[in-house]
């Protein structure tokens, strides 16, 4: 083998320690929780006991203080040992809207019971079914009645709520006709997951292609304490957009690491799969798709890091988020596709996992932002074309 992938840098160590860890849940492990549609309970709870969940959690909660640039090598990890990152990944941003925004008596609250793993916040509340990505228009209400808030509405593809004991949720508190701003009037609470469902909250699992639990959720009179607001009232718009950077980036790295997972699984097998009495990897018509995926791997992976060093270093870091999480989309998905057909029939069976694989990265094509979106994104603030919605 002459190089390993991806390339030995800085946080080799970090990735030797997270591979050791990742190694004790084989190609078998995945494929029984994919086969189960299961949750990788114990999986989950290696990387919490390990303290790796608790990166992004500063010191003085218990967490390990590091920064996104090291979060996003974790993400990328687990997705390059053949794992999938998103049963967890919601614990790494999701508190983030907490840590940023939420109270100090909310932090001493819920940071350190986080970081040791004995509470899960790994979902958010935020789409909803009649307006998908335009989230100024939502329709779910919280009204402040005495000390306490009442939730009315719906949501939509909200991961790990059966795996989690709180959820992030955004609610319009003031209508939207009463506002200046569309963005203004919507507010983020803290939800105790094991109190609301059944009493005001209904959960309706989504199943889907991937093994990727998702819900749509119901709220009727659900009452939330007013304790449970985090930050100001009507700024929640302004709080979420705040960590997206950091969740478009770390899934940036997650796509990475499946990326790299592809080009490894392609070019060992095209190294070893004889046909015509040579190598298959010995025809350019096999080698250099598997090149052309390592090119742009390498330079998705330039963007993700300068990204998470934008971010580490507390500047606007939007821009290379959004264009960090295109190129490693793109990246993983041409990999993809290029693993399968190196394959040929054997990438459909699934104790190659390759299909298992291939339908988890494609995922990132539609979530958590659509690949439309980043370009819209891109013609309007980078390229200063008209706003197009």
């Amino acid at each position: 083998m002459k190089t390993e992938i991806p390339t030995p840098d800085d946080h080799q160590a970090m990735r030797e320690a997270l591979r050791a860890l990742c190694g004790g849940f084989d190609a078998t492990y995945w494929q029984q929780v994919d086969h189960a549609r299961g949750y990788p309970e114990a999986f989950v709870n290696a990387l919490t006991e390990a303290g790796w969940l608790a990166a992004l959690i500063p010191t003085e909660y218990g967490g390990s203080g590091l920064g996104l640039t090291e979060a996003s090598v974790i993400m990328e990890e687990i997705n390059f040992s053949g794992g999938n990152a998103g049963s967890c990944h919601g614990q790494m941003y999701n508190m983030g809207t907490l840590l940023r925004h939420g109270s100090e008596a909310q932090k001493r609250q819920y940071l350190p019971r986080i970081a040791s793993g004995a509470l899960r916040l790994q979902s958010m509340a935020v789409t909803e079914p009649s307006t998908g990505t335009d989230t100024t228009q939502l329709k779910t209400t919280a009204v402040k009645k005495g000390d306490r808030y009442v939730v009315n509405g719906q949501k939509v593809w909200i991961s790990r709520i059966q795996h989690s004991d709180l959820m992030i949720l955004l609610a319009r508190t003031t209508p939207l006709a009463e506002v200046k701003r569309k963005s203004e009037g919507m507010s983020i609470f803290i939800v105790d997951l094991k109190s609301a469902i059944g009493h005001g909250m209904t959960v309706r699992p989504i199943l889907n292609m991937v093994n990727h639990e998702t819900n749509e959720v119901f709220f009727d009179n659900l009452e939330i304490p007013a304790e449970n607001l985090i930050g100001e009232e009507g700024q929640g718009f302004k709080y979420i957009l705040d960590g997206l950077n950091a969740e478009r980036t770390l899934i940036a790295a997650e796509c990475i690491g499946d990326a790299y997972w592809f080009i490894d699984k392609a070019r060992r097998y095209a190294s070893e799969r004889q046909v015509f009495g040579r190598p298959i990897g010995q025809n350019q018509g096999i080698q250099f798709p598997i090149a052309a995926d390592y090119i742009e791997t390498e330079a998705a992976n330039l963007m993700r890091f300068k990204a998470c060093a934008l971010f580490d270093a507390g500047r606007p870091c939007g821009a290379e988020a959004n264009m960090a999480k295109y190129l490693a989309a793109k990246a993983s998905w041409e990999a993809a596709n290029t693993c399968l057909q190196t394959h040929g029939g054997f990438g459909f069976a699934c104790e190659y996992d390759v299909e298992r694989k291939f339908r988890e990265t494609r995922l990132y094509q539609v979530a958590p932002i659509s690949t439309n979106l980043i370009h819209s994104y891109v013609a309007e603030h980078l390229l200063g074309l008209p706003r197009s919605f």
